[in-house]
Formats: C-alpha cells, structure tokens, sequence
C-alpha cells in the first residue's frame, strides 16, 4: 500500500487514469539496474527515482571530472574525483529517501552483471561503448529482462527499448553486429549537454511504460533525434533470424 507522504509526494502520477493507484503500486516494488552515471544515468535516475521506483541500483566505475558537469546535472563542483554511483545515488536519496539506492562502484562484468541483471525488473543501458552495451545485451536475452537503451554523441541521439519476451522483439545485436561499428566516444566526438537530458528522460518514461505496462513501448522502434534541426525519426525493427544473440 501507499502511505500518507508516498500519496502525496505522487499526487500528481495518481492523478493520471493510466497510472493510479496501481501503477504506482507496480513502481512502487520494481527494481531497476541502471548502467552508467553520466550524462545519460543521471536523469535517469532523478526521474525514476522522483517517479518511485522502488528499488535503484545504479552502476559506474568512474569518476566526476571537470567536462562531466558541462552535461551531467547530478553533480556539482564539490563532487570532482568523487564516484559517479555514489554522488547519483546520494542526489536520488536527497530527493526521495522512501525508496533504497544502491550505488555500485565496480564496473560490472561477467557472473557479477549476470546477478544484477537477473534480479532487475527492467535494465536501462546508459553507456557509451559498443562491448558493454553488447555485454548487457547478452545478460538482458538469457534473463528475460528487457532493455532500455539509449546513445547520444555530438547533435544526435537515440532510444529503443529491447525486449525479447515478446515474440518479434529484436534484440540490441540485432541492430548492430558485433564487429564493424564506429567506436567513438563524448571525448572524442563531443556532444551538447541538453541532447544526453532529452535523450535520458526518454528512457526513463520508456521504463516507466515498461514497469506499468502503459501506453506502447518503443520495442521493436528506434527513435531517432537530430537535435540541431529538432528533428524525430523513427525506424522499424524486427528481430533478425540470424542474431547470434536472440535469432532462431
């Protein structure tokens, strides 16, 4: 059940007739496994943890540097050299202390990311390098769990959800193949700061779809952002028969 201060911190969500009492209730004792603390992660975890997401574990190795505060909202001046997970996770506890945050300061690999991906509900990739999307990927289709992706670099960015319980739903690899793709980095190439927000909260919203089971999720959808002319696309995707991964 909700109580008092849950009912009135949420006022606004069980207003919405999609959500209610219910859906709120399904955030409520939902655990979500977030992936990546920068640019991406940190508005993802600030709206689903505003959202009241039950339970958040939020995993980065990193550290806040200087350029990261040039995008990544969650962290301050003060918070330079600090972990990434713990600075995000102490911002979503400051703002709701009624759901648990647990920050993971290693980076997740092998039977380690194998655990936390099969005790997720919905796992949101919030990376930016092709071997650890590949690896999630890999984690979400043996456990059932689907995936929230989403990339963003220089003026572009995108979003999809991944979810291979339902029968035509492509995987991540189905996308792209595990060789031959550009690997560049925000470093690298670059990128403007309000495009990893709007991209982030696009994945948060697709997580709470996920959760609630409202609305259509983007599975078996790419969306597409070209932020300097503000312009959406959206592809259709189809699980290839051939993916390693999740194909026949």
């Amino acid at each position: 059940m909700l109580n008092d201060d849950e009912l009135m911190r949420y006022s606004r969500q069980l207003l919405l007739p999609q959500l209610d009492v219910q859906g709120q209730l399904s955030l409520k004792g939902s655990q979500v496994l977030i992936v990546g603390a920068g640019g991406l992660g940190c508005p993802v975890a600030l709206y689903l943890g505003g959202a009241g997401v039950g339970r958040l574990v939020i995993a980065d190795d990193d550290r806040v540097e200087l350029p990261n505060l040039q995008r990544q909202v969650a962290f301050r001046q003060s918070d330079l050299d600090k972990a990434k997970a713990e600075c995000l996770a102490d911002q979503v506890r400051a703002m709701n202390p009624d759901i648990h945050v647990e920050a993971l300061t290693c980076r997740l690999a092998g039977e380690a990311l194998s655990e936390q991906v099969q005790a997720a509900d919905v796992v949101v990739d919030c990376t930016d390098n092709f071997s650890t999307r590949f690896a999630i990927n890999r984690g979400c289709v043996k456990a059932g769990v689907p995936l929230v992706s989403g990339a963003a670099i220089r003026g572009e960015g995108q979003v999809s959800v991944f979810d291979t319980r339902q029968t035509e739903g492509p995987c991540y690899q189905c996308l792209y193949p595990e060789t031959g793709n550009e690997e560049l980095s925000c470093s690298e190439a670059g990128v403007i700061g309000p495009l990893v927000g709007l991209i982030g909260a696009c994945q948060a919203m697709e997580t709470i779809k996920v959760i609630t089971g409202i609305g259509k999720s983007l599975t078996g959808r790419l969306l597409l952002l070209d932020a300097w002319r503000m312009d959406w696309r959206e592809m259709k995707l189809a699980r290839d028969p051939a993916c390693p991964i999740c194909g026949e």
